[in-house]
């Protein structure tokens, strides 16, 4: 999978760029704030996914404009594609092929990208949120289906936080919540299993890769943890809903003094172990980048296993954050994909020998 040529007009700082990437390795250098990360927001926009910066879509146009335009040719699937997005006004237009998409999330699993940047550096230390959203992005290129559930799940979630709050004003509402928690289990059931199904895959590809990294003396291991609770080994997918099922039962009247649900997969968490032990409470600032660069590369093997053809790499700014060795490591496994690298110096890839360097300012390449 690679990209082609990407137009950019209109989008954040971008008045009009266009980009003829090559198989390789590609370097976007310059100063901050002159559009590096913008184009490479750019491209992960036709993951069907929101912006990797939380941005809303009116935040994605040019101040001076009032519509943007991204358009995309790619080769995927052994055939040249073509997609395209369009925001003007409050309206936005989807298209892959020439064909209109009902909605942005139509175009996962067409094009798939994996995006390293900073933040995610920090994937060990932050809150569950961030473990969690990790892999929701990469769950929903590799099975287009999951991005439906989880979108499904997270309006059952918002209606149910209405109805509880509506309980606390009036108690003979008590009885609808068996409707909404039916749907909250079965939507939440679904999520958890196949989270945890994937998680275990992403652990038996990133040990391997951690061992190499850690020169074969540290083991890295990963796991899910449900917010019910419970002990899932062995779990089938009926066994989920049975624990979900008791704990939103047993939570009801905590929820309803809240406001919100306190159990299912948007409280899950993911442990990240080094030898067994906490990466967050005991790993060095190194040990959990190398977990971090771990499972990012895991998550690149998991769709090229899925999809037969690896995805488009995007490193945001993260070479001058990685020491030497763990720089040298990274981009020898990026080897037969394309990676599309920013950077504020590009003295770091002096020695890249089949590569192309763009240089970009005030939004001009």
């Amino acid at each position: 999978m690679n990209i082609e040529n990407i137009r950019i007009n209109n989008f954040r700082n971008i008045r009009e760029i266009d980009l003829a990437p090559i198989n390789g390795v590609n370097v976007i250098y310059g100063d901050n704030a002159q559009g590096k990360t913008n184009i490479l927001e750019a491209m992960w926009l036709f993951s069907g996914m929101r912006s990797f910066r939380g941005a809303r879509d009116k935040d994605l146009v040019n101040l001076d404009s009032n519509e943007m335009k991204i358009d995309l040719s790619f080769f995927a699937k052994e055939r040249s594609q073509t997609a395209s997005i369009h925001i003007y006004g409050d309206k936005k237009n989807i298209e892959l092929n020439e064909i209109k998409q009902a909605s942005q999330s139509k175009l996962s699993g067409e094009f798939c990208v994996v995006i390293f940047s900073p933040d995610h550096l920090l994937l060990v230390k932050q809150g569950p949120e961030n473990r969690r959203a990790m892999i929701d992005s990469s769950l929903s290129q590799a099975y287009p289906k999951y991005a439906k559930i989880m979108e499904s799940y997270k309006k059952i979630l918002k209606q149910r936080a209405s109805l509880l709050k509506d309980i606390q004003r009036n108690s003979s509402l008590y009885d609808l919540l068996d409707v909404w928690d039916k749907s909250l289990v079965e939507y939440g059931a679904y999520i958890t299993w196949i989270r945890e199904g994937y998680v275990k895959k992403l652990g038996t590809f990133a040990k391997d890769i951690y061992y190499g990294i850690s020169n074969s003396k540290e083991e890295l291991g990963i796991k899910y943890r449900p917010s019910f609770g419970e002990d899932t080994d062995g779990f089938n997918r009926e066994d989920y809903a049975v624990c979900l099922e008791k704990a939103i039962k047993n939570s009801r009247n905590d929820d309803i003094n809240f406001g919100s649900t306190s159990i299912g997969p948007h409280r899950d968490d993911m442990d990240i172990l080094i030898n067994s032990s906490s990466a967050r409470g005991f790993g060095s600032q190194g040990q959990q980048r190398s977990c971090v660069l771990a499972l990012k590369l895991a998550e690149c093997g998991i769709l090229e296993e899925r999809n037969s053809e690896p995805p488009v790499i995007l490193l945001d700014d993260v070479m001058s954050e990685l020491d030497e060795t763990r720089r040298s490591y990274l981009l020898n496994r990026l080897g037969g994909m394309q990676v599309v690298i920013t950077c504020c110096d590009h003295s770091l890839f002096s020695a890249l020998e089949n590569g192309k360097i763009f240089h970009i300012e005030n939004g001009c390449l």
